[in-house]
């Protein structure tokens, strides 16, 4: 199976540089759910280079300027899923900067804790929550600005 971040499309790259990649996630848990890829092809945090672990903390760093710039989100949820059993379906390893917004959620108590609780993902489940937390033209269109695509 071809990986989908080393042949990521244009249209969800936000931001590449000799390290790292950006990219608007194609499953989004919320608007504006990005991430941050090594270009290498890295499976596990243990196999990255002192620098491209400096590169993704930085990609989140301007992942999260450009998003407050471009959609205003109240807060972040910043995220790795290391291992088959930690959730990670990917073998590519990436950093989940999902934006979070007042409201968005009826128990944003614990925000990431959630993920060992047991509790099935709706998004995954539920395209119709894809859908509607996939950002609009405009919005794609202020993001990449916010980057100096546009």
């Amino acid at each position: 199976m071809t990986c989908p971040f080393c042949s990521s499309l244009l249209d969800v790259m936000l931001y590449e540089d000799e390290l790292i990649k950006i990219l608007i996630d194609s499953y989004p848990a919320n608007r504006g759910h990005l991430l941050v890829v090594p270009k290498r092809h890295v499976e596990t945090w243990e196999e990255l280079s002192f620098e491209e672990k400096v590169a993704l903390l930085k990609g989140v760093d301007l992942a999260m300027e450009r998003l407050k710039d471009a959609i205003s989100p109240d807060g972040f949820n910043i995220g790795i899923n290391l291992g088959k059993a930690a959730g990670q379906t990917v073998s590519h390893i990436h950093i989940h900067v999902i934006p979070r917004y007042n409201g968005d959620s009826n128990f944003p108590k614990g925000g990431v804790r959630k993920a060992v609780l047991d509790i099935e993902d709706e998004n995954l489940n539920l395209k119709e929550r894809w859908a509607k937390n996939r950002l609009n033209e405009e919005e794609v269109k202020k993001l990449k600005s916010a980057f100096g695509l546009e």
